[in-house]
């Protein structure tokens, strides 16, 4: 059995959520999948895992600082295993977005960091006003309206292709090169 890990950052848990879609793919092909959150205090070991893939959602423009010292940390084993990257942001809903290659988000992170992975994807996220805090809600759905999104503070929307994210996990599971 391959082992593989699924480590990820998540701003609400949606990014989670995805990678939990992911895991049950990967599981049908006979693999083992551990989650694993990388947080500032994430001493995840990922020697033992056969592959490695990173999940990280934005917020306000960015992936979080800790996903960078993650990478950096493991770049060794990120360069030697199969591995892929996906990032989850609400701007791919737009179909002019939604790459490795035209996710502005993604391109940007990838300047950022030393890995460059073979494998990518970009998921489209959730806008879910009722969780957020006053000052987040009133901060995205300004960013909504200048894009063109939803702005009703009661609007919850899943923008992800879950069909795009079940192909990104079959993948996955057939990664068998660095």
């Amino acid at each position: 059995m391959v082992n593989v890990l699924i480590a990820y950052s998540t701003c609400d848990g949606h990014t989670l959520e995805i990678c939990e879609r992911l895991k049950q793919v990967v599981e049908q092909q006979n693999h083992t999948v551990e989650l694993r959150l990388i947080d500032d205090e994430s001493a995840i070991d990922v020697s033992p895992f056969d592959k490695i893939i990173i999940g990280a959602s934005i917020r306000y423009g960015k992936h979080r600082p800790h996903v960078n010292k993650f990478i950096a940390r493991n770049l060794e084993h990120l360069e030697s295993k199969p591995s892929a990257l996906f990032s989850v942001n609400v701007v791919a809903r737009k179909p002019e977005k939604n790459t490795p290659e035209t996710n502005p988000y993604l391109q940007k992170f990838l300047k950022q960091i030393s890995w460059q992975p073979r494998h990518m994807a970009v998921f489209a996220g959730k806008i879910n006003y009722p969780i957020y805090s006053f000052w987040d809600r009133q901060a995205i759905r300004f960013i909504m309206w200048m894009t063109k999104g939803p702005t009703d503070p009661a609007t919850v929307v899943d923008f992800t292709d879950w069909a795009k994210v079940e192909e990104f996990g079959r993948l996955i599971a057939s990664l068998d090169q660095p």
